[in-house]
């Protein structure tokens, strides 16, 4: 899975981490995008909870690939993830574990540019106010940062 992430992170690409950092698992995202940014060869933008404040900035940059990083509820085991193309966008519920929809988001940045979209969703544990990270989402973060750094 993330061999074929990795043949398409190739040109200009921006990554968009999402998520609550004080909803346990729903940071992780967010924690990915801020473990990463300015240690890959890409534009990371760490969105928090409000990515539709950085679609300006992401669009402008003329990426050929926007990567989206959140927590998504997939019915998946704690900390496992999947990398979504545009054809799978279809079978997964993109109803991230916060307010905004991830399916609102790619329907504005399909409308708005002409990058390639994917996501990288992780299932979480828990999302409770003040939680921390679980386990299993911690060691997922752990396993996900080392592999961007290393690219």
């Amino acid at each position: 899975m993330l061999e074929h992430l990795k043949s398409h992170l190739e040109g200009k690409v921006v990554i968009l981490g999402v998520g609550n950092i004080m909803r346990g698992d729903d940071g992780v995202g967010s924690l990915l995008a801020a473990g990463i940014q300015g240690k890959v060869p890409f534009t990371v933008f760490d969105t928090g909870t409000t990515p539709e404040n950085y679609l300006g900035k992401a669009i402008k940059e003329d990426p050929g690939l926007i990567l989206i990083i959140d927590a998504v509820d997939f019915s998946g085991q704690a900390g496992e993830f999947r990398v979504l193309e545009e054809g799978d966008f279809k079978t997964v519920n993109l109803f991230s574990t916060h307010n905004a929809s991830l399916s609102m988001l790619i329907n504005f940045l399909k409308s708005s540019c002409s990058a390639d979209i994917m996501i990288l969703i992780i299932q979480p544990k828990r999302i409770g106010l003040s939680e921390k990270l679980s386990p299993e989402v911690e060691k997922t973060l752990s396993g996900l940062k080392g592999w961007f750094l290393s690219l």
